[in-house]
This record gives C-alpha cells, sequence and structure tokens, in this order.
C-alpha cells in the first residue's frame, strides 16, 4: 500500500468510496456524490490524499476549512474514507498519520472532525490518532428527515502553533 496525493483523475475511484460511506447511513450528512469541481471548491487544494494498492484505491482523505475568518486559517476539518474492502486493514491510520504530517507542512495546527456516535471505526480511529473528544452537538442536522447528533473529535498539532 502506498499513500500518494489526490488527482483530478482519482475522482472516480474516490466517489465511489465515498459513496460507500454515504450508505452507511452515519459518515457524512450528504446524500449524494458531488461532481469533482463542487467537491474540490468545498476542500483545501493541498491535503488530499489516497491509498493504493496495485492501482485500486483503498480509501481517501481530505481537509476543508472550518471558517472563512482568517484567524481560523490553521483549523481545518478531516474527511476520511476507507472502501468496505480495505476496512480493519490499516489504512485510515496510513492516511491519517500522512495527513497528519501533510497538514503540519501547510501550517495547520489543529484538525477537527464531526463523528456520528454510530461511526465506531472512525471514533476508535481518530482516538488511536490523537484526536480528543471536545463534545457533542446535540441534534445539529438531519439526515434524511431525522436529527442527529455529531460528536467533534479534535487534534492539536505538537508542531505547528506552539509558540
Amino acid at each position: 500500500m502506498q499513500i500518494r496525493e489526490m488527482t483530478e483523475k482519482d475522482w472516480p475511484g474516490v466517489a465511489k468510496i465515498y459513496e460507500e460511506g454515504i450508505r452507511t447511513g452515519f459518515a457524512t450528512f450528504e446524500t449524494e456524490i458531488p461532481g469533482y469541481e463542487s467537491w474540490s471548491a468545498a476542500h483545501l487544494p493541498s491535503c488530499r490524499l489516497v491509498a493504493e494498492d496495485n492501482g485500486v484505491l483503498l480509501g481517501w482523505t481530505a481537509l476543508s476549512p472550518v471558517s472563512g475568518r482568517c484567524v481560523y486559517g490553521g483549523v481545518a476539518e478531516v474527511s476520511v474514507y476507507v472502501a468496505s474492502a480495505a476496512r480493519n486493514r490499516g489504512v485510515g491510520k496510513a492516511l491519517m498519520h500522512a495527513l497528519i504530517e501533510a497538514s503540519e507542512k501547510e501550517g495547520i495546527w489543529s484538525l477537527q472532525s464531526g463523528i456520528f456516535p454510530e461511526n465506531r471505526g472512525s471514533i476508535e480511529l481518530h482516538k488511536k490518532m490523537g484526536f480528543r473528544f471536545i463534545g457533542k452537538r446535540e441534534r445539529i442536522g438531519r439526515l434524511h428527515g431525522v436529527w442527529k447528533d455529531n460528536l467533534l473529535f479534535e487534534r492539536r498539532s505538537t508542531v505547528v502553533g506552539n509558540e
């Protein structure tokens, strides 16, 4: 398995993995796969990574800004998705490790993730990667007409923003 930068050519594989996550009902509030241009506009241009093995995409990760205010320029929201066939093989951990390293090179000092309480795998992955539970955002949004809670996890860099 190798971790490398995502390119637009990866989009069909990325979208397929994203769709698997959407179908679980506990990975995202999204209900449809956006087009690449729309997805790209919502994510930072750096820190887009894929895990690949023999030409097959196993997972992906990317960052979104949490705010347009400059004071939050070093804070980003994590998206990480692993193909169902590749789960429990260390793909998520490898992606997150590479994402943390890449984000620190970009000057990101705080990574945040909003995770549905039902998504135990994501919660455990984030804890293993040094994220800590910040709080529960109750009934923060609707998914298929049902109000959903979201758990906020955060990882503060030990490299960036410590002065």
